[in-house]
């Protein structure tokens, strides 16, 4: 049995970036843009999901850090076969870095207790950093797997991945507990299981029942899995100085909206010679090359 921690991220759709994206303070204007989970995160989810396959009394928890809205991620993972989720939120966290994010982050997973897994996508589609799951790492003082494709076998303790680099594939071992970040080539996530759907469609935080202005007691008496943990900054031991834009060292000074245009087209022919222009041109140019 295993205890494994999957972070994960609800991120804006970066294929609907326009000019609203960004605030005046550098920060991600998310409400102009539509949320969706994190790709890489689903990879890592994946992972966890067959882990548990192999070993079925472990246990998943899904921990995500945003506004309520966030929630969405978590009854994404319950949808799937994640067993519970907790979601961070509040104002005291809004404008974090990712130093700042994965501070947040480790306070509430030794919060958790005892973790032998805490698996997460690489790289965020919003910033592209892949730096939150290393500096997890760090702040917990445990060993790391980076760009992991398949979790291979687990044994006494022990952990042996497949890491998929930019020239090739490496196979690596290491003792648990360890934090595994996963690449967007590992296997895709299952699709939503239509009884676990039925089962968790109305698993909510208090926040979204409090906005909802219904009375859930009832339901949340008969079926105590609907509640979702969500803890603010009174729930999690902290320094408050390492949270939010205060503990962000990372500011941005300006952004800029760049759209780019064909200056000019070519057409060739299924001509050899003149394929063999365009790339001598392309490399002299250093267009490629």
């Amino acid at each position: 049995m295993y205890n494994i921690v999957v972070l994960a991220k609800q991120v804006p759709d970066t294929r609907n970036v326009g000019k609203d994206a960004m605030k005046e303070d550098g920060t991600v204007n998310r409400a102009a843009l539509p949320a969706i989970f994190n790709p890489e995160d689903l990879n890592a989810l994946e992972q966890a999901l067959c882990i548990k396959d192999k070993f079925p009394k472990s246990t998943i928890t899904v921990l995500t850090m945003g506004p309520a809205r966030a929630a969405e991620i978590v009854r994404e993972s319950l949808y799937r076969g994640a067993d519970g989720g907790v979601v961070l939120s509040g104002r005291e966290f809004a404008g974090s870095d990712t130093l700042a994010t994965s501070y947040a982050l480790s306070c509430a997973i030794r919060k958790l207790g005892k973790v032998d897994m805490i698996i997460c996508g690489r790289q965020a589609i919003d910033g592209d950093t892949a730096q939150v799951g290393p500096q997890v790492a760090e702040k917990l003082g445990l060993p790391q797997i980076t760009y992991a494709e398949e979790i291979t076998d687990i044994t006494d303790g022990k952990i042996t991945v497949r890491r998929r680099l930019e020239h090739g594939v490496e196979t690596v071992r290491g003792s648990l507990p360890m934090v595994i970040t996963v690449n967007g080539s590992a296997a895709p996530c299952r699709p939503r299981h239509a009884k676990l759907t039925l089962k968790y469609k109305h698993a909510m935080i208090p926040s979204e029942r409090e906005a909802d202005n219904n009375d859930y007691t009832e339901m949340l008496t008969a079926r105590p899995y609907l509640n979702i943990d969500e803890w603010g900054v009174s729930q999690i031991e902290h320094d408050p100085k390492w949270l939010g834009l205060n503990g962000s060292p990372t500011k941005v000074k300006q952004i800029e909206n760049v759209v780019f245009t064909a200056k000019e087209s070519k057409k060739l022919s299924a001509n050899d010679s003149e394929i063999d222009d365009l790339m001598k041109e392309l490399i002299a140019n250093h267009t490629i090359g």
